[in-house]
């Protein structure tokens, strides 16, 4: 069974950034979808970013389109969210997801099946 671990969350002024990394265990990682989500107190999860099993597609939720980016090192087994121009509202616990075998990048969390614990991301003012 796979185990994501994040790194790289913490505090953070607005306008500021933070590289966000989702380390997976197992050799099959290149062959699955990956997203990342997240969840403020007192919210539901939502849907960040996702990223096709072969990085070739991306989608993000329009709140983060042109500040977030999503990418995946294979070799590393490692999923990234680089996070620019950070506002108090992006403060959460970030999560990532392992999607499906050969799949393409979903906003659905239905659609991933293994998840990491998260890591805290806080934006101050």
């Amino acid at each position: 069974q796979v185990q994501l671990v994040e790194s790289g969350g913490g505090l953070v002024q607005a306008g500021g950034s933070l590289r966000l990394s989702c380390a997976a265990s197992g050799r099959t990682f290149s062959n699955y979808a990956m997203g990342w989500f997240r969840q403020a107190p007192g919210k539901e999860r939502e849907f960040v970013a996702a990223i096709s099993w072969n990085g070739d597609r991306t989608y993000y939720t329009d709140s983060v389109k042109g500040r977030f980016t999503i990418s995946r090192d294979n070799a590393k087994n490692t999923v990234y969210l680089q996070m620019n121009s950070l506002k108090p509202e992006d403060t959460a616990v970030y999560s990532c997801a392992r999607g499906g075998l050969y799949s393409g990048a979903s906003s659905n969390q239905y659609d991933y099946f293994s998840w990491g614990q998260g890591t805290q991301v806080t934006v101050s003012s």
